[in-house]
């Protein structure tokens, strides 16, 4: 029946929520063929139709079922691809630039050169947002307070925040001080040793 290896193909990663199941290359392969087929036997019912020689014999209606089914079959084709590469998506925000072995063996290559290509992409955006200040990797989810509290484990000195307030960092002091900031000074300190 028309669509039904379509359908198996949104199945198969309907069963697999938690994690990418390997690229199933025989089904998508099946499913582009039968898409093929079906658009060569229209063509050809086609043109059976509006030869004036067949005596009026109308194929619309055996058209319009097989053209339903490849409608049906390139949806269940994009969602099925759309689904990997939303997955895939998500994966890089969580492991990063790199995937672990286990899941790359999954993955077509297609999908492969859309992770490097995405990554490359992201890492050119935030090369050029960075200058601002603005890291996108640090932190997934937002900060549940601006300020937070900094204990000194060694004296400092005077430290300028960007609103123009000097605080004096001394050893076992206690301060309140904006996140962005603090992450500078950790940088800066761990830089130093």
């Amino acid at each position: 029946m028309y669509g039904e290896k379509g359908y198996a193909l949104v199945k198969e990663l309907s069963r697999c929520v938690d994690s990418l199941p390997p690229y199933n290359t025989d089904l998508v392969n099946e499913v582009a063929n039968e898409i093929k087929l079906l658009i060569e036997q229209n063509e050809e019912d086609a043109s059976i139709s509006t030869d004036e020689s067949s005596g009026g014999i109308s194929l619309l209606s055996t058209m319009r079922i097989r053209h339903a089914a490849i409608k049906r079959n390139l949806r269940c084709f994009m969602a099925y691809h759309y689904n990997r590469i939303r997955c895939l998506r998500t994966m890089r925000w969580e492991f990063g630039s790199i995937l672990p072995a286990d899941i790359k063996v999954n993955l077509s290559a297609s999908e492969i050169e859309w992770f490097s290509n995405y990554s490359r992409s992201l890492a050119k955006y935030m090369r050029s947002i960075g200058e601002e200040g603005v890291n996108l990797a640090v932190d997934l989810r937002p900060p549940k307070a601006l300020y937070i509290e900094v204990r000194c484990l060694v004296d400092y000195g005077k430290f300028e925040l960007n609103d123009g307030s000097v605080i004096l960092l001394k050893k076992d002091s206690r301060h309140y001080l904006p996140r962005s900031e603090c992450e500078e000074l950790i940088r800066r300190e761990f830089s130093n040793i």
